[in-house]
């Protein structure tokens, strides 16, 4: 026995050999996460992570000047309740824009309210709601757009509240918080009173 009290390892290359695997795997994870594919997530973390491409960036706020009413809150599981999108304030006739060039995919009513779903490829769909229809329609199914275009205009109706916008994203099937891709909201700079 040691002087301390404590016991020796009956096997003192166990120390050794589990240093070589740290490094082992140190070194083989750069490797590994550059050899990823564009497989579509497995789960909502994966969606999340995937989301945080560099790629990704340039992407811009539906509505200007962009001010969150109601944030993203990921549900617990598909099925779960949650938040799938962030409602953006927009009045009623405020133009709403494509947040990233894309197609529509999709132009119509759906539960009573105005529906424009841009498909951005790679896996990436962005709906807008609601948004007036009819005359007032911007855009038709299959139109190409580029970020910044005007799709429509804000309306009343579905489960936003009076006077805003619902933006949601959805990556291979997951919803994910559409903040990823916008980056933060700009900061609020005071401006001298009188």
């Amino acid at each position: 026995m040691n002087p301390r009290g404590a016991r020796r390892s009956r096997h003192p290359a166990r120390g050794a050999l589990h240093a070589v695997v740290v490094v082992a795997l140190l070194v083989a994870a750069p490797a590994a996460a550059s050899a990823s594919t564009a497989a579509p997530p497995s789960s909502p973390s994966e969606a999340f992570a995937a989301a945080t491409e560099p790629a990704l960036a340039g992407w811009q706020w539906p509505v200007e000047p962009p001010r969150i009413i109601a944030a993203f809150v990921a549900p617990p599981h598909p099925y779960g309740p949650g938040h799938r999108g962030i409602d953006l304030a927009a009045p009623s006739g405020t133009e709403v824009h494509a947040p990233a060039a894309g197609t529509i995919a999709f132009v119509g009513a759906v539960a009573g309210r105005g529906v424009v779903t841009i498909d951005h490829g790679d896996g990436l769909v962005t709906t807008l709601e609601p948004v007036a229809l009819g005359t007032a329609a911007r855009v038709a199914i299959g139109d190409a757009v580029a970020a910044g275009d005007v799709v429509g205009v804000a309306d009343s109706g579905g489960h936003t509240p009076f006077g805003a916008v619902h933006f949601g994203v959805r990556r291979h099937g997951e919803y994910i918080n559409p903040m990823l891709l916008l980056g933060s909201v700009p900061r609020a700079v005071l401006l001298p009173c009188c």
